[in-house]
């Protein structure tokens, strides 16, 4: 899949990611909703998606109780 396939909101949400620092700061479905404001579960299928249309350019982990996400833009 390609660039082309995301939703405007999954190449928000992308962008976003790529330029914050989620591996020393943990996530917050609840803060990304209210910056979006949408709620967490489209946040949460925005992630999913993502995972799938480009996983080459997404990595979510979990550590010390938290998810961390690293991310690159297209």
């Amino acid at each position: 899949m390609t660039a082309s396939d995301l939703t405007d909101f999954e190449k928000r949400l992308l962008k976003w990611l790529s330029s914050s620092n989620f591996v020393e700061v943990p996530w917050s479905t609840k803060r990304a909703a209210e910056a979006f404001k949408v709620s967490e579960k489209d946040v949460y299928e925005a992630l999913s998606a993502l995972t799938i249309k480009v996983r080459d350019n997404i990595q979510i982990s979990y550590k010390d109780g938290s998810i961390r996400i690293i991310a690159s833009d297209i």
